[in-house]
């Protein structure tokens, strides 16, 4: 069905501009397209399509509103429309075009033409009778027609429309629809009052209530015997019309603040390491500093990389604000000491918000960056590992398991950052502009200021206010503006931090300086995650310029101010303090560049001024209130006269109030044309349109003196005269911001309410869910789509800022993506798919709710205060967006214009506790604020039937806004309150009980009911009528929105006043005089309401409330009240018999096993208790135990008692337990009590004769198909649905392979893995091998979740693109999800089969029998072991409030074992007839007898992993302690020194007497040398549940069978007697056991190996492996159905009384029970922890190479260097080990021929070397350690006079270490670099090792270099081994190594001169000196020459 329109043109239209138009029907209007620039006539030729669901009335309207649209103001309506479709409906098809008429109703020139299309789908809907659209006359009244409708629109329909009965069931299921419900259903808080159409101006109108489906339900009750709704015929399901108005609004029902409250915390830290430090041969030390609390690790000396592993505790008690802002800095520093305070290498800042975010709030063994805050252009300094949580009250963390740590830890993908923050972090700056701040208080409070003005009388107290900015640990301020209270700063804060941060809030505070202290002003909070987006569309932090508004302490001016905390902005600020214009920017910084600044101080520096209008246009607006009722005064301010004040910001203030900002006086200018001006303000009244602008503002409200209610409260005599408020306030107009706000709160309400509806029909279990839910996201998707259009009308208004488009465009992707996934989910709701799609749509309401936050703040908040005697007593705040107008319904607020019901509080601290919980009053108030020139319907939303009272205004004139209202309509009503039962009520008594009654308010009157003593599950019973209510108002609204009623439920005390247990609130269903009292409306039904208390729910009411008009007839009008005949009640009216629940015969049976644990009661000890069981007034009582310390068992097990219950499984009364004490004289003390508040897991429910009919089904064959890769193997059984593992049960098989394997090595092939022989084994293997399974399948899990994320984002995606809309959503997606299926189930297989490959073949390698490691405690896992005795905690003691108070665990005084079993009478006959069956027993046949019995438990304590630390020294020295019974072990004498993860390895027996003796306690405390010691923590084993469950976790059967060994069998009962006394014990048929390896155990037949070898490796035939693989598939036996336990390790926290809630660490333990009565079993496995096996390591360092130069030569300034060679095995720097000095290297080259020794004990399984050393010169004992084990090897250049200088290093990991290169060449530094591709080595498997390795250094540039190399040979020794072959230390005998040959260079210069001087001619210069002798010689040659010459020339010429 479909309503079409298509609108084509609006003719003779005045003036030329933008038209729109609006098409409105049923309440959703559609908008056409803005023509632009149109002249007289605007063709839109557009169509408009209403699907709807029932169909049209005559009656009903459409509407079409033509506008003026602007861009900037409000659209102006030219005129409207309106049409009754009375004529369409008879049709069929209409054209039609009229004139439109105007506001005034008058028609105006312009005229609009329109087709109209009404059409019915054929097929869906049935022929459509004319006579019964036409033909009213002979219908009853309120015989309308129920409908369904699509959730996005509500049918409009009145009487005289219906349904025809011939309507066929298959019409209903394919029109899509789902119910709508007003309300929220049974359990909801609050009825209060239905869906209702958004109001527009439809006062004319009629509206549809619409009938819930509770009443649909009721009715086809009555009529079709509870059919399925979809098969009634609707139209004789009536529902009744009214004129729905909207005037009321839901108030809060949370009271009480939870902000600002302090709460503990606990953070853990563990530094584990450290790695890649910047530096040379450092010795690092890591603070770690939360706040102001600092705590350091000890020093390591000499690396790099240090290994630590300490753990550190902080605890805190502060509230959650202070707690999340704090920050976790964590800083490396190089050699610190007493002396000096060392240097720092680099830091690591978050805050402990971000960790608290984080999954199970914690970080685990992730690697921080350091980087170094003075340097910012450094780059990475490091990186630190380290584990980071965070634990509030009541948090549980669950840390993944612990084993032994491979250390190749993959750095970069183990980062310590959140989810989606890039790996690489840049450097920031944040810009926090300050420009000026305006309203701080005027005046100084401050002492120096008071202590001046009593001196000088001076009175210029101004105060001198700055602004101090918190952020990442940082602080900024601004300059101080002395003696102004609306000071300009014009600066700026810059802060320089790591972008995206790790600190999410930025805390701004304007402080007043002073010079004693300053105390803050205001604070604000900024949440970057608010700010910025980190999407690919993202962008920057960014905010303003935009004026962020302050709340805080009351402008009372007092010394000493109650609330200053409210200032520092912990918890609700309570009155508007100043606000501060303010913005920010984030500029990334390019750290490349030079000229940038390193460091990242805080930087403070001006900025120029902004104009005025920057943050937008300041406009008027206008404020109106009235005040309507004002009940529930608090008696204690109830005798002075009372006032209220309104006040937003301050405006409104008495006390330093502002009238009107100073740039208001001038004139305007301009700035609007006068014409638009009037044309707003036209249609009012004259006395409007005069100026108003020296209108005065009215604040508060006449002062009146209380009438007295009842003895608790008073109220207000407001009666028919109610008082009014206005305020004219100007600010900037960002009214866009709250708009957008506005529409996203409301899309999350409707979502809200509609998803309680999902989960109320779930939790009821009502039908279709699905098709609600359906509903609930076709009206998500409508929401948003419809968010998307209003939201992009103005884009260009004044004063937006950055923020406000980056925001507007995220929001509409956001919303437009979320419309998309709506509509995929909606087509993805199936009846079984409804709860994974409801947690989805959930993470659609938390993400709504974080954008509908807006940053940026507009208009303040508005304060309401009641004033009594000039105090302020308490408040409400009420935020501007909710009370805001709008002509756009989406947009407006959602209590503007609406009557709202507002509690008021006590201010700051004092509204904690008890206190907040009580009202201080309750008022009824009409709120509008809009802006002035929209102020003509300001009062259209009151209640109608009122006239105005207008002050006088000079002579003659009156003032616009009334000041008062005068109601001349009156109804006078009487009101019933049928007062049946509450439950699970808080105990308020010191017994554990409450004598509560309940006291209901409704307007000034109010009643209780009687007391009912001792009980938390009260029947009253009780019919309460208030006579002669008089409300004001026209009927018919009050009829469809009538005042709430509020229930509060008192404790009765015999002295003093009674104590507030819990209040709820409802709204009645109301009858007006002329109407008929009948279904389905009446009589009312009883319906849950939620009780609170504070922010607690406090229990559950079920009441119906029924108000009723008093006709002109009076009370003989009123329908009679229909009460039970069999009544003793006296005066007090029981419930009526309409409204009392239909009740048949129930039989309970209750089985009474024993007490446990009573405590005293009054000093006295119980000795004689008897349990008393009460339900519904009717009860049994068990037999009384004799001698409580004796036996606290009971003699008599089953009894049983009838009662009378509801038909209706869900009005089940509680069932109450009491344990009383009896005492001489026949007096009776009460023990404890329980209340069993619902009793539906007890009621007995026959089994479906055909769903498991295993009789039919033959033999089934449990064949494990072996998988196909798995070699020769009979059986292969999966252990269990999330295991991969495969085990094998052929023994014999493993030994041939072990042969084969044997000789195969014989046969000289080298096998690379050795496999581990069978006498090596032990237990801890066996328990390593499980962890590694554990950690392998959280693993998998995690990949799985991953992938099913992933696949259904991609479904998603799919899907959005192909679901045609009308394709019936069920028809399309189920083909597509068989055919996914299809396609799936292949590739699954496939992997899965490898996984089980992979798991084969490492099982072939080690085939080591595993346990099961649980990571929890054993109970949790199998349902607490209540499979047939349930345990009942007894209370005594009241409750406190929510936090300080006892815990839950104080209030236990006992615990009542036993169990119920309820049934409606009579049994089915098949039960009582069964062979076995015992009258006496009744439903609970085959239970144990409870006699005592003997019993010997073994406790195996493993280890105990991140306990608390104890002592000093951040360490504890653990013990463990056992408790039984009487028996207490303590093994203090084997304390573990100074160790948080001790392993005890140890086995202990106890003999105990079960019951007497069943509580196993196993504490661990820590010793200490003096004084007691303390205890850590400690868990509690109920072992009688465990001993008696059909669980059997007496002892876990293990994964095979075999008699000796490691894997021993360790129950007395073997396999097979286990399984035929089960067999016996279920009733089950079996075992027989035939040839060739079956079983047959009922209809199964399972397969195994039935060969055993023993100890001399001898076969024997057995059937044991066969009954064990039936015990291994218990569960799946016909009628056994439970799981056994199997051999485990359970995982249980450890919990101290002293700190409840927190854990204090955890221990792996488990418990054997063997029954002393039955063969006593073997010894206890041992358990012992590994003792470390004694190895030596021997490194002989040969020769090194190119070890780099680094002295220069005195003489020749050449380089060399003086090489010597130190290593260590880390942990053991203090015997580290030198060679001697090879001087003088000139190459590098250096030989050394050196052996160095360093013997160590190791652990294998573990891989780490156990050190035991005293910690320091004062500690008593050796502390021991476990380190990886790593050898450095470090080369150093010899100094005689300074200190060596380092010159490079290498860390080998013994396990895994590249291998060595074959010669100098091939060595590089791709060695330590690429380490991970490298093959590796371990010298555990190679034994010896030689090869050259590099050694490295950082240089400047902080890069790794290569520094030299060295050839080393490495060979490890076991002590045994070693002593038979020993060695000598350096060159020393036995074993000596060669002197090496060094050239004669390496001598020392200054011993031995003259053989230097040598060395030096003869070897280096030798060369040299003959060239110079050569060059000489001809030189002297040339010179005798040249001398000689002119003598011969002479001889020569004269011939001499």
């Amino acid at each position: 069905m479909a309503l079409i329109v298509h609108l084509r043109t609006v003719t003779d239209l005045r003036g030329k501009g933008d038209r729109i138009a609006k098409v409105a029907f049923r309440g959703l209007s559609f908008y056409t397209r803005v023509l632009e620039n149109c002249e007289d006539e605007a063709r839109f030729n557009e169509s408009f399509r209403w699907p709807i669901a029932s169909n049209v009335d005559g009656n009903e309207m459409l509407e079409i509103q033509v506008f003026n649209y602007s861009k900037v103001f409000t659209n102006r309506l030219i005129g409207t429309f309106r049409m009754v479709l009375q004529k369409v409906v008879e049709e069929g098809q209409l054209e039609v075009s009229d004139t439109l008429i105007d506001d005034n109703n008058s028609a105006i020139r312009t005229c609009v033409s329109i087709e109209i299309k009404y059409q019915a789908m054929d097929g869906t809907v049935g022929a459509w009778n004319d006579n019964e659209f036409l033909d009213d006359s002979n219908r009853s009244e309120n015989d309308g027609a129920f409908q369904f409708e699509t959730d996005s629109l509500l049918s409009g329909h009145s009487q005289g429309s219906g349904v025809s009965p011939g309507r066929s069931h298959q019409s209903l299921q394919s029109a899509e629809r789902s119910f709508r419900k007003a309300g929220k259903g049974v359990f909801s808080a609050m009825k209060l009052g239905k869906i209702r159409p958004p109001k527009e101006d439809h006062k004319g109108k009629d509206e549809p209530a619409i009938l819930e489906t509770e009443d649909l339900d009721r009715k086809a009750m009555r009529l079709g015997g509870g059919l399925d709704p979809d098969t009634i015929s609707l139209a004789s399901v009536t529902a009744v019309t009214t004129n729905v108005s909207n005037k009321r609004s839901k108030p809060d029902i949370k009271m009480e603040p939870s902000a600002g409250r302090p709460m503990d915390y606990q953070v853990s830290i563990t530094i584990i390491e450290a790695r890649q430090l910047v530096g040379l041969n450092m010795d690092p030390v890591v603070c770690v500093e939360i706040g102001d609390e600092k705590k350091y690790t000890s020093m390591k000396e000499s690396t790099n990389c240090p290994y630590y592993n300490e753990y550190f505790v902080f605890d805190f008690h502060v509230p959650p604000d202070v707690m999340f802002d704090k920050i976790i800095k964590l800083s490396v520093i190089h050699s610190k000491n007493l002396l000096r305070s060392g240097t720092l290498v680099g830091t690591f800042k978050l805050d402990v918000g971000t960790v608290y975010s984080q999954q199970e709030h914690q970080f685990y063994h992730k690697w921080a960056i350091l980087s170094d805050p003075d340097d910012i252009t450094a780059g990475v300094k490091g990186y630190l590992k380290c584990d980071i949580a965070v634990v509030g009250k009541g948090d549980n963390i669950k840390t993944p398991h612990k084993a032994n740590e491979t250390d190749e830890d993959d750095i970069e993908g183990n980062l310590l950052l959140p989810e989606g923050v890039p790996s690489e972090r840049q450097w920031a700056r944040f810009y926090v502009k300050i420009y000026r701040a305006e309203g701080l208080p005027k005046m100084n409070t401050s002492l120096m200021a008071n202590v001046k003005k009593a001196f000088i009388g001076e009175n210029k107290d101004l105060v001198d206010p700055y602004v101090q900015v918190l952020f990442a640990g940082q602080k900024g301020k601004t300059s101080v503006q002395k003696s102004s209270y609306e000071p300009i700063w014009n600066e700026q804060i810059i802060f320089t931090e790591m972008f995206p941060p790790l600190c999410k809030r930025m805390k701004i505070q304007i402080r007043d300086s002073d010079k004693v202290n300053d105390v803050a002003i205001g604070t604000h909070f900024i949440d970057l995650r608010k700010i910025a987006n980190d999407g690919d569309k993202g962008f920057l932090p960014t905010l303003g310029p935009a004026w962020v508004n302050m709340y805080g302490s009351t402008r009372n001016y007092t010394l000493m101010d109650e609330h200053q905390d409210l200032n520092e902005g912990l918890g609700e600020g309570v009155s508007f303090r100043a606000r501060l214009l303010i913005s920010i920017a984030v500029e990334i910084l390019d750290t490349t560049s030079t000229e940038i600044m390193s460091s990242t101080d805080v930087q403070t520096e001006g900025i120029q001024n902004i104009s005025e209008n920057v943050t937008g246009k300041i406009e008027e607006f206008f404020l109106f209130g009235a005040f309507l009722e004002a009940t529930m005064i608090d008696r204690k301010i109830g005798d002075k006269p009372i006032t209220f004040e309104v006040t937003i910001g301050n405006y409104g203030n008495q006390i330093d109030g502002v009238n009107k900002p100073a740039m208001h006086k001038k004139k305007k200018e301009g700035g609007e044309s006068d014409e638009e001006e009037s044309e707003l303000i036209q249609n009012s009244s004259e006395d409007e349109t005069e100026d108003d602008g020296d209108m005065v503002s009215v604040s508060s409200t006449p002062a009146m003196k209380p009438v007295i209610t009842d003895r608790n409260y008073f109220h207000l005599p407001y009666f028919e005269k109610k008082p009014c408020i206005y305020i004219k306030s100007w600010w900037q107009d960002q009214r866009r911001r709250l708009y957008n706000a506005n529409i996203m709160d409301k899309i999350a309400d409707k979502l809200e309410e509609g998803l309680n509806d999902v989960q109320e029909i779930i939790k009821t279990e009502k039908a279709y869910p699905e098709r609600r839910l359906r509903g609930v996201l076709e009206e998500l998707g409508s929401g948003c789509s419809r968010f998307v259009t209003l939201a992009d009308k103005d884009q260009n208004q004044a004063g937006r800022t950055k923020l406000d488009r980056e925001r507007l465009k995220f929001c509409m992707r956001e919303l437009e993506n979320m419309s998309q996934q709506a509509k995929t989910i909606r087509s993805q709701v199936k009846k079984n798919t409804v709860k994974d799609k409801l947690k989805l749509v959930q993470n659609f309401l938390q993400k709504l709710r974080f954008l509908a936050e807006e940053p940026q703040h507009s208009i303040p908040e508005v304060f309401i205060w009641m004033i009594s005697n000039n105090k302020r007593i308490a408040y409400a705040r009420i935020p501007s967006k909710d009370i805001l107008y709008s002509i756009v319904d989406e947009e407006m607020g959602k209590e503007c214009g609406k009557v709202k019901t507002v509690f008021l509080k006590l201010p700051g601290k004092k509204g904690f506790g008890p206190a907040g919980w009580t009202v201080q009053a309750k008022m009824e108030i009409y709120l509008w604020l809009g802006l002035n020139k929209q102020r003509k319907d300001f009062l259209s939303g009151l209640p109608n039937g009122f006239e105005e009272n207008k002050a006088l205004k000079g002579p003659g004139l009156q003032s616009f806004p009334p000041i008062s209202l005068t109601y001349t309509m009156k109804q006078i009503f009487q009101l019933r309150v049928h007062m049946y039962q509450a439950r699970s009520l808080f105990a308020a008594d010191s017994s554990g009980l409450s004598d509560p009654f309940a006291r209901v308010f409704f307007s000034t009157h109010s009643q209780c009911t009687e007391v009912l003593n001792e009980t938390l599950c009260p029947t009253w019973d009780q019919l309460l009528v208030f006579d002669h209510v008089e409300l004001y108002g026209e009927a018919s609204e009050l009829r469809d929105d009538p005042p709430i009623i509020v229930i509060e439920i008192y404790d009765q005390d015999t002295v003093g006043k009674a104590e507030f247990i819990g209040r709820t609130f409802a709204k009645p269903i109301t009858k007006m005089s002329d109407e008929h009292y009948g279904p389905p409306r009446f009589p009312p039904q009883l319906e849950y309401y939620q009780i609170y208390r504070g922010n607690c729910t406090a229990g559950d009411l079920l009441a119906a409330f029924e108000l009723l008009q008093i006709g002109p007839g009076g009370k003989a009008d009123l329908p009679p009240i229909d009460v039970p005949t069999d009544s003793e009640k006296g005066p007090i009216l029981p419930v009526p018999m309409g409204v009392r629940p239909v009740l048949s015969k129930y039989r309970i049976e209750v089985l009474f096993w024993g007490l446990r644990d009573l405590k005293r009661v009054n000093l006295a000890q119980v000795d004689r208790p008897r349990v008393d069981i009460e339900c519904a007034g009717k009860g049994v009582q068990s037999a009384v135990i004799q001698n409580y310390k004796k036996n606290p068992n009971f003699s008599t097990l089953v009894k049983w008692f009838e009662v009378d219950l509801p038909e209706n499984e869900l009005l089940h009364p509680p069932l109450n337990i009491r344990v009383v004490d009896c005492r001489a004289f026949g007096r009776y003390t009460l023990v404890g009590s329980h209340a069993v508040g619902s009793l539906r897991k007890f009621i007995y429910r026959p089994p479906d004769k055909n769903a498991n009919n295993w009789a039919i089904a033959g033999e089934i064959v449990v064949n494990m198909e072996p998988e196909p890769p798995v070699k020769k193997m009979e059986t292969v059984v999966k252990l269990d649905a999330t295991s991969d593992a495969v085990v094998k049960v052929d023994v014999s098989e493993e030994d041939k392979e072990k042969e084969k394997k044997k000789k195969k090595k014989k046969g000289g092939e080298e096998i690379e893995e050795e496999e581990p022989d069978e006498s090596m084994l032990d237990w801890w293997s066996k328990y390593f091998a499980s962890i590694e399974t554990l950690k392998e399948q959280l693993r998998a899990q995690e990949a799985a979740a991953a992938e099913a994320e992933e696949k259904e984002d991609m479904e998603i995606a799919a899907e959005g693109a192909d679901v045609k809309p009308d394709e019936s959503p069920m028809k399309g997606t189920k083909g597509k999800e068989k055919g996914k299926e299809k396609t799936k189930a292949p590739k699954e297989d496939k992997k899965k089969k490898n996984q089980m490959t992979e798991v084969m073949d490492k099982k072939n390698k080690q085939k080591i029998d595993e346990l099961q490691v649980y990571n929890k405690e054993l109970e949790n896992e199998y349902d607490n072991f209540e499979d047939w005795l349930h345990t009942f905690n007894l209370y005594r003691g009241k409750i406190g409030d929510d936090d300080d108070s006892v815990t839950e665990d104080e209030r236990i005084v006992g615990r009542y074992k036993g169990s119920l079993c309820v049934y409606k009478m009579p049994l089915p006959e098949d039960v009582t007839k069964e062979a076995s069956f015992d009258p006496n027993f009744g439903m609970f046949q085959g239970i144990p007898n409870n006699d005592p019995v003997n019993v010997l438990v073994r406790v195996y304590v493993v280890r105990a992993t991140d306990l608390h630390p104890a002592d000093i020294n951040g360490k504890a020295d653990p013990y463990v302690v056992i408790k039984l019974g009487k028996t207490e072990i303590k093994d203090k004498e084997n304390y573990i020194s100074k160790q948080l993860n001790p392993v005890f390895g140890k086995s202990f027996d106890i003999e105990a007497t079960f019951p007497m003796e069943s509580m196993l306690t196993v504490a661990v405390f820590d010793w200490d040398l003096v004084g007691t010691d303390d205890l850590i923590g400690e868990t509690k084993i109920d072992l009688e549940n465990r001993y008696y469950s059909k669980h059997r976790a007496t002892c876990g059967i293990s994964q095979s069978y075999a008699i000796h060994g490691y894997n021993a069998w360790r129950d007395p009962m073997k396999p097979t007697q286990i399984l035929t006394k089960l067999c016996k014990e279920a009733k089950v048929d079996g075992p027989h056991f035939g040839p060739g390896g079956r079983v047959k155990v009922a209809n199964r037949v399972f397969l195994g190996p039935t060969e055993i070898e023993d100890e001399n490796g001898l076969k024997k035939q057995t059937d044991e492996h066969l009954a064990l693989t039936v015990l291994h598939h218990w569960e799946e036996i016909p009628h056994a159905c439970y799981k056994l336990v199997p051999e485990h390790v359970e995982t249980r926290p450890l919990l101290n009384p002293d700190k409840p809630g927190i854990e204090q660490g955890r221990i792996e333990m488990w418990v054997d029970m063997f029954p002393m009565d039955m063969p006593a079993p073997g010894p206890a496995i041992d358990i012992s922890p590994r003792k470390p096996k004694k190895y030596e390591l021997r490194v002989i360092i040969w020769n090194t190479d190119e070890v780099i130069l680094e002295d220069d030569d005195y003489f020749t300034g050449e380089k060399s260097s003086d090489i010597f060679v130190r290593g260590w095995l880390k942990g053991q720097q203090e015997d580290k080990q030198d060679t001697d000095v090879h001087y003088h290297s000139l190459t590098g080259e250096g030989n050394f021929n050196w052996r160095f020794i360093f013997p160590f004990d190791y652990l294998v399984a573990e891989e780490k070397i156990v050190i035991s050393k005293k910690e320091s010169m004062f500690s008593w004992d050796e502390t021991e350690y476990k380190i990886p084990a790593r050898l450095t090897l470090q080369v150093w250049d010899a100094d005689h006079f300074s200190a060596d200088d380092f010159l490079g290093a290498i860390e080998l990991d013994l396990n895994r270490f590249p291998r060595g290169a074959k010669t100098a060449k091939q060595c590089s530094i791709d060695m330590v670099v690429n380490e991970q591709e490298l093959p590796t080595v371990s010298i555990f498997k190679q034994k010896r090792v030689k090869g050259w390795w590099p050694f490295v250094a950082r240089n400047e540039n902080d890069e790794m270099e290569l520094t030299g190399k060295v050839e080393a040979e490495l060979h490890l020794l076991t002590a045994e081994e070693a002593e038979k072959s020993p060695a000598g230390l350096a060159r020393n005998e036995p074993d000596p190594l060669e002197k090496p040959n060094r050239p004669d260079t390496s001598f020392i210069w200054f011993l031995n001169p003259l053989k230097s001087i040598k060395y030096l001619i003869c070897n280096r210069y030798k060369w040299l000196i003959i060239k110079i002798v050569l060059a000489l010689l001809a030189l002297a040659m040339l010179g005798l020459f040249l001398y000689s010459m002119p003598g011969y020339m002479v001889k020569k010429l004269l011939g001499a």
